[in-house]
Formats: structure tokens, sequence, C-alpha cells
């Protein structure tokens, strides 16, 4: 008897396994969807609570589900991809996703170099020669997907002194409009400060991914860009290719 019951207690769990795949796989449950509390779905879908917990467990697991303490169950966003190795265009990695990409430019201004910023954009003549400053956030539809923080050597990118950054996004306009013969990427995980987790969305402290990146051209800097992201809804793709002398 004990093991009937086992096994339809299995059999539950595979069925709804199956039927809330479906529902979001079909965007019936679109990403960012809450789910009913844990008690309401087992409810209605006459199983224990132990059973629908040991289903939301495993989708999460699967990363179909992102569960938030003391907020609820929500559809997971589908995770954006940026090559490691290449300078990405935001607004092409948001329509990737099937979204639409939108820019709200938060701060323009001219100033001089921070020392922070003369530091990692090597800045070895004029530090007292202003650059042109810029922050706000990349939206996938209506929620936040990156916020970014640049300065532009305006020696480099003349034009940019001309550009409001309202309807293309700093990075977009520089990708179109200013030549880079190299570029690099520094990546690190951190947690939201006030700032990010405010443009963002997020509670202080909570995992981000952020991108520095640093483009010149012919030995002269052109931009420094810091770009961040929400920790659960972005990840980095490399691929390789084995070197002719590899073993």
């Amino acid at each position: 008897m004990a093991e009937t019951k086992s096994q339809a207690s299995r059999t539950l769990h595979e069925q709804l396994l199956s039927e809330f795949r479906s529902f979001i796989i079909s965007q019936r449950w679109p990403p960012g969807y809450q789910l009913p509390f844990e008690t309401a779905l087992a409810d209605a879908h006459g199983v224990s609570r132990m059973t629908m917990n040991k289903v939301l467990t495993q989708l999460t697991r699967e990363g179909f589900l992102i569960r938030r303490r003391k907020l609820g169950t929500f559809v997971a966003r589908p995770h954006a991809q940026a090559a490691v190795m290449e300078i990405a265009d935001i607004a092409a990695e948001v329509q990737a996703l099937g979204q639409a990409h939108s820019f709200v430019l938060h701060e323009r201004k001219l100033r001089l170099p921070q020392p922070g910023e003369i530091a990692e954009a090597r800045i070895e003549q004029d530090r007292q020669r202003p650059v042109l400053y810029l922050q706000g956030v990349h939206f996938a539809d209506a929620q936040a997907f990156c916020r970014e923080a640049r300065i532009i050597n305006t020696e480099a990118a003349p034009a940019a002194l001309e550009q409001d950054f309202t309807s293309v996004a700093p990075g977009q306009w520089l990708l179109q409009e200013i030549p880079w013969s190299s570029a690099e990427h520094r990546i690190r995980a951190i947690g939201a400060d006030d700032a990010v987790a405010r443009d963002l969305g997020l509670r202080p402290g909570e995992p981000c991914l952020e991108v520095t990146r640093r483009t010149e051209i012919s030995g002269n800097w052109v931009t420094l860009a810091h770009q961040t992201y929400p920790g659960d809804r972005h990840e980095l793709l490399a691929r390789f290719e084995p070197r002719a002398d590899s073993g």
C-alpha cells in the first residue's frame, strides 16, 4: 500500500513538472510572472504542500523559476549571453532575447577624470582635460537589464559632444561611429552598492556581474565603461579553438 502511495506521489510530481514546464515554455507563464503561493498551488492541484515544494524546487534547480525569500516564486527570465572576447551591443543582446531595448540616460556632464578612472583608462597625458561622463540604464521590455557608467575621451571622439544619447545608447553610437584598434575586458562579481541597487531594482548587496571595458585607437584611449548586470540574468560565453601546436 505504501509503495502504491509513493508511486502515485511520484506520478503527480512528474505530471506537475511537465505541466509547469509547458506553461513556462509556451509563455502562458511569461518571464517575470509571479506564481501563486505554494499552499495555494498545492490546493489548486490537489497535492500536498510537500509535493508542490519538491516540484518548485526542481524547476528552480533547472533554471525555470527563481524563488525569492519573502517575495515569492517567479518565472526566470532567459539569461543573456555575451561573448567574452567581443564588444557587445547591449541593444542586440536584448533583442536576441525577443525583448524590446530602451536606454534611459540619467546623467551627462563634462568633468575631469577621477583618480580611479585615470588609472583604469591609463590616461597618461592631459589629465586636466575634461571627459564626457555618461550614466544610464538599459532596459529589456520594462525591466532594468544593465547599468552603464562610462567616460569618453572627447579628443578621440569629439562628435560625442554633439550627441545627447537619448535616442541611441553611448556604446551603440561608439560602435557605429568611432573606430577602435584594441579593447580589453575585466570581469568580476560584485555586490550591488546603493546606486546599482536603485537603478537595477535590486537589494543592496545582491550579486551582480560587472564588465569593465576599455577601448583605444592607435595607442590613445577612446572610452572606459562599467556595465553592471543583475547576477541572475546574465552570463558570459567564450568559445575556444585548439592552437595548431596544442597537444
